[in-house]
Formats: structure tokens, C-alpha cells, sequence
């Protein structure tokens, strides 16, 4: 499991070749304090992941027995409210995509959850396929992370991310269902 640990610390923070510029003083302002998931982001270890996981539980306490329009209402205000607030921390300290900056996976995460049935289970899995996605940035993941800057590049690689993990969730649960499988519609 050390070894498990230790790989995905590396990819997680392979995203950006630079340690975290952000540090626990700087929670004391507002907009980092939402950017780091309320200081999650600043955990040591693979802070993408320990901040999805932050976006799967607000999401199972708030959204995940709403109705539909909820979920993506709560999905798209997040995505919004979000990049204007990474566009403005990313302007005023001079930052990219800063590993304890958090909030686009919570908004990546919400917008893979919002896309599929509120199972546990089918929840999980497109938490690990969010991840996948997100770690492994094909492309477009890959093109949103490089060509676009600012707070909507920090949050456009994540939403490309969330989108494509609800794809393959849906593709999986397609299979399962060929199979024989009884999955969640």
C-alpha cells in the first residue's frame, strides 16, 4: 500500500513542477480558504484526490437523493462560482494550477456524480474514473491543462475530466447491463 501511496502522491502532484506556493497562513483569506476545499488541499499527500474525495462527500450529503435539475443546477453554479473565484485568487497571487488548489476536482467530481444514478457503488466508480481522467489528463484533458490559463484553465481540465469519466461510467454501465449484469439506471 506504500508503494501505492507513493505512486499516486507523484502523479497527483505531477500536475504542477512546483510544491504549493499556497500555505496554512494564507487560509486566513476567504478565496483560498474555498480554493483548498477548507484546507484539504494543503494535507500532505495527493491533494486532487483527498479534494475529490471532499467533492464525493458534499456531494452525497447534499445532492445525491435531489432531483436531476438540483444536481445540475448545484454542478453549474459550482463550475461558475468556482472559476470566478480561481480567476481571481489565479490574478491577485500570481498563480497557475497550484496543487492545493482543490475546488476544480470538487467541481470535476460533481459533474461526473450529476451524470449518473445515486448508488453507492456506481458513485465509487466514477470517482476512480474522475481521478483516472484527471491524473492521467488524456486528451482533451491534456489540451485544456496546457493551452488554457487562469482560473478557468485550473477549472477547464476538471470539467473536461468530469464529463469524460460520466462518459465512461455510462459506457461500463452500458456493458454491465449487456452482460447481464443488473446495475442502477
Amino acid at each position: 500500500m506504500a508503494g501505492f501511496s507513493r505512486w499516486t502522491r507523484q502523479r497527483d502532484t505531477s500536475i504542477s513542477s512546483q510544491s504549493s506556493v499556497l500555505k496554512k497562513g494564507d487560509l486566513r483569506e476567504p478565496d483560498t480558504l474555498v480554493a483548498t476545499g477548507f484546507g484539504v488541499g494543503l494535507i500532505p499527500g495527493p491533494p486532487g484526490t483527498y479534494g475529490s474525495l471532499l467533492g464525493v462527500l458534499i456531494w452525497w450529503i447534499a445532492f445525491a437523493h435531489a432531483p436531476l435539475i438540483v444536481q445540475f443546477v448545484g454542478a453549474g453554479a459550482l463550475v461558475v462560482a468556482g472559476t470566478w473565484l480561481l480567476q481571481r485568487l489565479c490574478a491577485r497571487r500570481g498563480l497557475g494550477d497550484d496543487p492545493a488548489i482543490v475546488l476544480d476536482e470538487v467541481a470535476g467530481v460533481w459533474l461526473t456524480l450529476a451524470c449518473l444514478p445515486s448508488d453507492v457503488f456506481v458513485m465509487a466508480a466514477g470517482f476512480l474514473l474522475f481521478r483516472l481522467f484527471d491524473i492521467f489528463k488524456p486528451w482533451p484533458v491534456s489540451w485544456a491543462d496546457r493551452r488554457v490559463q487562469g482560473g478557468f484553465g485550473v477549472m477547464l481540465d476538471d470539467i473536461v475530466a468530469g464529463i469524460l469519466a460520466a462518459i465512461a461510467a455510462h459506457i461500463v454501465l452500458w456493458l454491465l447491463s449487456q452482460a447481464g449484469f443488473a446495475v442502477s439506471a
